[in-house]
């Protein structure tokens, strides 16, 4: 979905996958889902906001393809005009998680625990989206519908 909604953008977008960031740690990885992983999901989550700032300074809007836990949204609140969670029911998400590819995520443990930290969102909650009824296609047009709106426009922490 998030190809598409960089791919469909009117203005000059980016598509930036977040797996990407962790394939490219080659010795040391621990599964980001591990407690024992703060410290590098940390320096990961730091690097792809870095990322994300050099491409919206050059004029880029940039769609952050990945899970970003809600307790490492504050990078993000910094840079974004926007922002949309996408969040399908639990059900969705585990139909969908096993379906992906082989050595993707598809332990319903963490999985589990992540959905359930997305079920707290605060003053973010208005920026949510129940994607679980959707395709990539219907997710991608909904997406692009909310922030033609201007609904999910962040107001600085600052």
């Amino acid at each position: 979905m998030a190809g598409l909604l960089a791919t469909g953008a009117e203005r000059p977008a980016v598509h930036l996958v977040t797996d990407q960031f962790y394939r490219a740690i080659r010795t040391g990885f621990v599964p980001p889902f591990l407690p024992e992983a703060q410290r590098q999901n940390e320096v990961v989550v730091d690097a792809i906001a870095g990322v994300t700032a050099t491409y919206a300074r050059g004029g880029y809007d940039v769609v952050v393809d990945g899970i970003v836990g809600p307790w490492f949204l504050d990078p993000f609140r910094a840079l974004a005009g926007e922002l949309v969670v996408l969040r399908p029911a639990l059900g969705a998400t585990l139909e969908r998680a096993r379906g992906r590819a082989d050595g993707e995520l598809k332990d319903v443990g963490p999985i589990t625990g992540m959905h359930a930290a997305f079920a707290r969102l605060g003053d973010l909650e208005a920026h949510v989206v129940d994607s679980g009824h959707l395709d990539a296609e219907q997710t991608a047009a909904e997406v692009r519908r909310v922030l033609a709106a201007g609904a999910h426009r962040l107001i600085s922490v600052r």
